[in-house]
């Protein structure tokens, strides 16, 4: 009779007629077909042919994958199509390779402050696909996972939905390449638009620390993309700050497993820049004297924290919604969530305090609260297409009658990226709050079918007042109040 093994390959099945008959199989398994390790970041990466798609973790500059980024200056790759949430900024990161034109095409949410980025955008030098960032996240883990479409209603009723978004200029600023209408279906009372899972050739990741059985683990909001782009690409590439034995994790605070991870190396030098170095400032310090600015900003601040409820997650934007926080009442509790990763946000750290692996969705330094959580952008925007966050507050450059939001680009003229924005507001469950300048002067509730109503004006304003600066018609509450402030 032949061996086992081999009738178990050419597929036949065995049964055991007879009771006093056993038959004893031993087998012996390995964890897979073992990472490899590197000793340097360029041998690691100097197969990525040009033409290649990769997916680059980080965000901001929080968690970017710094070592593999500087090796692919010195292979010269050429026409990449880079995945990212943002591309660095002009002298660091990702926008070391817009500089010297190596990449072709971005995928990300957002241009943010680099300026080279948004110039040979605006110039027709780049293509840049804008997808919001929690649809970005879900593409990629949509792709890991081998799904190759889903629906969502991010984006429904916006250039995102009806196409014509420019992916490029020409010379002359004329579209050259615009993106495609996404199809529409209804669920339930809602309309939802298709998404296709976008997977690479290669995904350069940031972790902490890997085992040598090449299972990772990250570092606080370090995590954001570079988790489901682990799980998105043929051949996952991933830097760390250390290589540890295997049994220094506990099997249950792994990360990413090592099915996942095809290459490995320690990198050789971290900067870890910051953005937004932001620090609490000492109790001692003298209080600047307030500009009139600053009095309008402060007055939009103390009305806009009387949506805080007791109990409520909140998202707060960049700016104006972070500064809500400050007036928090002192009797209730209000749980802060950061898209990037973070449950239970807390105070600007001391300076001792700064953690460059520690950020905001603004990539302002922070600390965190007692009981807090990190994860990773996939899992964030989950909480937050599901329902889950109560509250986000985020500024806007206008709102139309019916509560549209215009918050992202001036077509040919300023583009930043819609960043998480679309996602915060598509959820059904979630109060939105708009902070505007706008709102110094008066509250409106709004009403997606009825429009506008004034409900609240700033002591002296009269309705008249507010109608002249006002673009768009509205109702005045019965009710009507001066504008309050906590």
């Amino acid at each position: 009779m032949a061996p086992l093994s081999t009738l178990l390959q050419a597929g036949i099945r065995l049964r055991l007629r007879s009771l006093h008959k056993v038959c004893v199989c031993y087998f012996s398994t390995a964890p897979r077909r073992p990472s490899h390790f590197y000793s340097n970041a360029t041998d690691a990466v100097k197969d990525i042919p040009d033409g290649a798609t990769i997916l680059v973790g980080g965000f901001g500059l929080c968690g970017i994958p710094e070592n593999l980024i500087n090796s692919l200056l010195k292979t010269g790759v050429k026409r990449l199509t880079a995945v990212s949430n943002n591309a660095g900024v002009d002298d660091f990161g990702l926008g070391l390779l817009l500089k010297t034109k190596q990449i072709k095409r971005m995928i990300s949410s957002y241009v943010g402050e680099n300026v080279e980025f948004e110039r040979q955008y605006l110039a027709g030098e780049l293509e840049v696909e804008l997808t919001p960032q929690g649809t970005l996240a879900e593409r990629i883990r949509a792709g890991g996972a081998g799904i190759p479409a889903f629906f969502t209603a991010t984006g429904y009723g916006t250039l995102i939905q009806e196409g014509g978004s420019p992916i490029k200029y020409n010379k002359d600023g004329t579209v050259d390449i615009a993106s495609e209408p996404r199809e529409v279906r209804q669920f339930g009372d809602r309309d939802f638009i298709m998404e296709k899972a976008i997977t690479g050739d290669f995904a350069l990741v940031k972790a902490w620390k890997a085992d040598k059985a090449g299972n990772i683990i990250f570092r606080k909001t370090a995590r954001n993309f570079n988790q489901p782009m682990c799980k998105a690409a043929k051949v996952t590439i991933v830097e760390v700050e250390e290589i540890v034995n295997v049994g220094t994790f506990a099997e249950e605070d792994i990360h990413i497993p090592s099915v996942y991870v095809h290459r490995i190396v320690k990198g050789e030098h971290y900067e870890k820049r910051i953005e937004r170095r932001t620090v609490r400032k000492a109790q001692a310090e003298t209080a600047k004297p307030k500009k009139d600015a600053d009095e309008v900003r402060e007055r939009i601040v103390r009305r806009a924290a009387l949506e805080f409820e007791d109990g409520m997650y909140a998202n707060l934007g960049i700016g104006i919604p972070m500064l809500a926080s400050n007036f928090i009442k002192p009797d209730i509790s209000v749980y802060l969530q950061s898209e990037n990763g973070i449950l239970g946000l807390g105070p600007y750290p001391t300076e001792e305090e700064v953690d460059a692996d520690l950020i905001n969705a603004g990539k302002e330094t922070v600390t965190v609260l007692p009981g807090a959580s990190y994860f990773s952008s996939d899992d964030s925007f989950a909480m937050i297409r599901g329902g889950h966050i109560n509250l986000t507050m985020l500024g806007a450059m206008q709102v139309s009658k019916y509560g549209d939001l215009a918050n992202w680009m001036i077509p040919g003229k300023m583009v930043k990226g819609m960043g998480g924005a679309m996602d915060l507001v598509a959820s059904a469950g979630t109060k939105v709050v708009v902070t505007m300048e706008h709102s110094a002067k008066a509250v409106f509730d709004v009403d997606r079918n009825k429009g506008l109503t004034l409900i609240e004006v700033w002591e002296g304003l009269t309705p008249d007042d507010i109608r002249k600066c006002t673009g768009a018609d509205f109702e005045v509450s019965p009710n009507l109040k001066p504008m309050l402030q906590i």
